[in-house]
C-alpha cells in the first residue's frame, strides 16, 4: 500500500469525476431505415474510418503529484513531448539545420491535455516538489528562489511557527512568500529551492499572436521576456526551437521582431517555428518579409524555397534555390528534381485520363517530398472517383491539408491548367455529387468559379452540377406524385449532364420497377454499381428486380452480398430466406415445412432430417437427450438464437429417441451442435458455450 494515500476530498473528486466520464461516453445505438420504394431516400454508403491526425497531435502526458501540509494543493505536471530535429544556432542566431530549416519534416507541436483536477489559473511547476499556487490567470513572470519563509499554508504575523512539526518539514524544502506581482494576489505561497521556472507571457508586445507558458531551469529564457536585448530572446526562442516546442518559440521571436522589426534573420526564425506548426502560409509570408528585407539573405531563400517544394510549387522552389553566385544545395536540388519529375508525370497522366497512373504519380509526388500540398491529395482523391473508387474517394477528401490563404505572389500558381486554389473546390465538388450531395457540390462548385472564373473546366462542372441538381429535384417530385414516368424523363436529363451519376441511375431505376419494367431497372442498377459497386440501395433494387422475372440464382447472389453489408437487417435476411427455397423449388429439390423466424424444428426421422439439413441456407442442429442437465441449459438458448438469427434453420433431434439419425451422424456425446450450409456440413461443435455457439450461428448465416 503507498505511504502518501490522497485525501478523502481528492478521492472523491476523483471518483465523481469517473463516474460522470463513463456517464458521458456511452454510445448511443445508430437507428437506419430501409426504403426499397422511394429514390428520394438520402445514399447510404460503407464509410471507412480512418482517422489521420494532423500536425497538431496531443501527446501522452507524464503526470506527477505532490502533497503538503495544512492547505496542500495537488495537481500533475505534463510534458510536451515532441518530434522535433535538433538544430543548431548559426551566424547571427539563426536558426539552422537543413536547407529546410530543419522544422520542415515530421515535427509536430503537441498540447498538453489539462489534468482531472485542473483549475484555470493554477498551474504546477515541473519539479514534482515545488508547486506554485497561482490567484489568477493574469500573466506574469515569477521565479521562486531560495529563501527562509513560513510553511506552506501557515501565514503568521508575528514570524512563529502556529504549529510544532512543521517547522521540520519546512527545513529541508524552503518556501517564500510571494510579493503579488502578475496579480497572484498579496501573501500567495510559492515552493521554493526547486530551481524551476515557470513564465506566463501576455500577448502584450506588437507581433505576439497568443500567451504561451514556457516550463524549464533555464533562467536566461525568463529575463529574456522582459529584456529589451533582441539577441537575448531570439538565443531564447532559439532554444525552445530545437526541442521542439515551436508555439512556445514562436512568441519570443515575436518579440523579439518586437524590439527589432527590420531584422531579417528573426522574420526566418519565425518562419521556422510556423512551418514546424503547419501554417505554411503564414510560413511563407515571414521568409517573403525575411527577402525583402534582405534580398541576398541565403537562409530566407533557402527555407522559402522548402516550403514552396513541400507545397508543391516546384518553379516557385527553383527561383529560390537557384540564387545569383550560391550553389545550391546537392539534397534539396535532388528532392526538387525528383518531385518536379512525378509531377509533370502526374499532369501528364491526367491529361491523357489515365487515372491509374495519375494517382500512382500523384502518391509519388507527395512521397518525394511535396507532403503539404493540398492539390496533390485532392488529384489523389479525383482519381479514386474516375476510378470508380468512391468510398475511398470520400475517405481521401477529409485528408486534404487545410491550406490557409497564401499571398498574392502564390496566388496565381497553377496546377492542371487551373488556378491551384480553385483546384480542391473543383474536386470537391465532382465528389460530392457523385455521392448524392448535391448541396454541398454546388457549394463547392461555386468556390472554384470564384476563385478561378475563367477557366473552361471549373465553369463547366458549375453548370453541370447545377442542372443535375435541378434535374434531381424534379425528378423527385414526380416522383412523389406518382407520376413515375415523367420522372424517369427528369432523371434522364440529369444523365445528360452526369453520365457517371449513380444516384441518378438508382432512382430511375426505382421509377422503371414501378411501372413493371424489370429489365430496364436491372440496367440501370447495373449502371451504378459499375459506379459504386457498394451502393446498397441498388443491390435490392436489382435483387427485387430479377425475383420478379424469376432469376433466383441472381436475386440469392445479390442478396447474400446484402447480407454481409447489412448482417442486422431482418427484412434482407428474409428476401434472401425466400429466394433461397424458391430457389431450390425451381430445381425440383424438395423443401418441407421451411418457415422464415420459426420455432426450433422436432426431428424425429432420418428422412426428415435429410430434408431439413439439405434445405436452402443455414441449419443448425442440437443432439441431446432429456436427461442431460447440460442439454436442458442449452435448450432455452437455442429459443433466444432462433428469434435472433430468423433466417437460419434451427433444429433439435433426440438422440435416444431417434437412434438412426444419431448413428447416421456418429454422435456419441450430448449436447453435440452441427452447422450445415446448402447441404454441407461446414461446423461440429461438441459442449460449446453460449458465447462460442451463437459466434458460429453468426459467422456461418452471413
Amino acid at each position: 500500500m503507498s505511504h502518501s494515500a490522497k485525501p478523502f476530498s481528492e478521492m472523491r473528486v476523483d471518483a465523481l469525476t469517473d463516474r460522470l466520464d463513463h456517464a458521458l461516453s456511452c454510445d448511443k445505438p445508430d437507428f437506419r431505415e430501409l426504403d426499397l420504394g422511394s429514390p428520394v431516400s438520402p445514399l447510404r454508403t460503407a464509410r471507412s474510418g480512418a482517422a489521420t491526425s494532423g500536425p497538431g497531435g496531443v501527446a501522452p502526458a507524464s503526470t506527477s503529484s505532490s502533497s503538503s501540509s495544512s492547505g496542500s494543493v495537488t495537481g500533475k505536471t505534463l510534458t510536451l513531448n515532441t518530434l522535433a530535429k535538433k538544430s543548431d544556432i548559426v551566424g547571427g542566431g539563426e536558426v539552422s539545420g537543413s536547407a529546410e530549416g530543419s522544422p520542415t519534416g515530421a515535427e509536430s507541436t503537441r498540447s498538453p491535455v489539462p489534468p482531472r483536477n485542473f483549475r484555470p489559473g493554477h498551474a504546477r511547476s515541473k519539479s514534482a516538489g515545488a508547486p506554485l499556487i497561482f490567484s489568477s490567470s493574469s500573466s506574469a513572470v515569477v521565479n521562486s528562489t531560495n529563501h527562509n519563509g513560513l510553511p506552506t499554508g501557515n501565514i503568521c504575523p508575528s514570524g512563529k511557527i502556529g504549529k510544532t512539526g512543521m517547522a521540520q518539514k519546512s527545513s529541508s524544502r524552503s518556501d517564500v512568500l510571494g510579493s503579488g506581482l502578475g496579480n497572484y494576489g498579496h501573501g500567495s505561497i510559492m515552493r521554493a529551492g526547486g530551481g524551476a521556472t515557470v513564465t506566463a507571457v501576455k500577448s502584450g508586445a506588437a507581433g505576439c499572436e497568443g500567451a504561451a507558458l514556457l516550463t524549464g531551469g533555464d533562467q536566461g529564457r525568463v529575463r529574456a521576456m522582459s529584456s529589451s536585448d533582441a539577441e537575448e530572446v531570439k538565443r531564447a526562442g532559439n532554444e525552445l526551437y530545437k526541442r521542439g516546442h515551436f508555439a512556445e518559440a514562436l512568441v519570443l521571436y515575436d518579440r523579439a521582431i518586437a524590439l527589432v522589426p527590420e531584422n531579417a534573420a528573426y522574420r526566418s526564425n519565425r518562419a521556422a517555428a510556423l512551418t514546424g506548426l503547419g501554417r505554411f502560409g503564414q510560413a511563407v509570408r515571414e521568409c517573403e518579409e525575411a527577402v525583402r528585407l534582405d534580398p541576398g539573405y541565403g537562409r530566407a531563400h533557402q527555407r522559402l524555397a522548402a516550403l514552396h517544394l513541400r507545397l508543391g510549387r516546384v518553379e516557385s522552389a527553383r527561383n529560390h534555390l537557384f540564387l545569383q553566385g550560391q550553389q545550391p544545395d546537392a539534397t534539396e536540388l535532388q528532392k526538387l528534381m525528383t518531385v518536379e519529375r512525378h509531377l509533370n508525370r502526374c499532369t501528364e497522366a491526367r491529361k491523357i485520363v489515365d487515372w491509374k497512373s495519375t494517382l500512382r504519380e500523384g502518391d509519388a509526388t507527395i512521397a518525394a517530398g511535396a507532403d503539404a500540398s493540398p492539390q496533390l491529395f485532392a488529384c489523389r482523391a479525383e482519381a479514386l472517383l474516375k476510378l470508380h473508387r468512391l468510398e475511398e474517394a470520400d475517405s481521401a477528401l477529409a485528408k486534404i491539408p487545410k491550406f490557409e490563404p497564401l499571398p498574392p505572389s502564390c496566388l496565381q500558381t497553377k496546377i492542371f491548367g487551373m488556378l491551384s486554389d480553385s483546384y480542391p473546390f473543383f474536386v470537391r465538388a465532382q465528389i460530392e455529387m457523385a455521392l448524392g450531395r448535391f448541396e454541398n457540390a454546388v457549394t463547392a462548385a461555386e468556390k472554384a468559379g470564384l476563385t478561378d472564373p475563367r477557366n473552361v473546366e471549373v465553369v463547366t462542372l458549375l453548370n453541370c452540377v447545377r442542372l443535375v441538381k435541378r434535374a434531381r429535384s424534379h425528378g423527385n417530385e414526380l416522383f412523389n406524385a406518382g407520376k413515375f414516368t415523367e420522372a424517369c424523363v427528369a432523371y434522364g436529363e440529369g444523365l445528360k449532364f452526369d453520365q457517371s451519376n449513380p444516384v441518378l441511375y438508382c432512382n430511375r431505376a426505382a421509377c422503371w420497377s414501378k411501372l413493371g419494367q424489370w429489365e430496364r431497372s436491372i440496367e440501370d442498377c447495373n449502371q451504378a454499381l459499375r459506379i459504386q459497386p457498394n451502393y446498397t440501395k441498388a443491390l435490392l433494387r436489382r435483387a427485387a428486380s430479377n425475383e420478379k422475372l424469376e432469376r433466383w440464382v441472381e436475386s440469392v447472389r445479390d442478396y447474400e452480398v446484402l447480407r454481409k453489408e447489412l448482417p442486422g437487417d431482418n427484412e434482407v435476411a428474409e428476401a434472401l430466406f425466400h429466394a433461397e427455397v424458391a430457389l431450390k423449388k425451381s430445381r425440383g429439390e424438395e423443401v418441407y415445412n421451411l418457415k422464415f423466424g420459426g420455432e426450433v424444428e422436432e426431428v424425429s426421422g432420418l428422412d426428415q432430417f435429410r430434408a431439413a439439413v439439405s434445405s436452402p441456407g443455414v441449419s443448425v442442429i442440437l443432439f441431446k437427450t432429456s436427461s442431460n442437465p447440460q442439454c436442458r441449459q442449452i435448450c432455452p438458448f437455442m429459443d433466444t438464437l432462433c428469434a435472433r438469427y430468423p433466417s437460419v434453420n434451427f433444429l433439435k433431434v433426440d438422440v435416444e429417441e431417434s437412434i438412426d439419425v444419431a448413428k447416421t451422424e456418429n454422435v456419441r456425446i450430448v449436447p453435440t451442435f452441427k452447422i450445415y450450409k446448402n447441404g454441407s456440413r461446414v461446423k461440429e461443435m461438441i459442449c460449446p458455450s453460449q458465447q462460442v455457439l451463437e459466434y458460429s450461428v453468426r459467422h456461418y448465416s452471413l
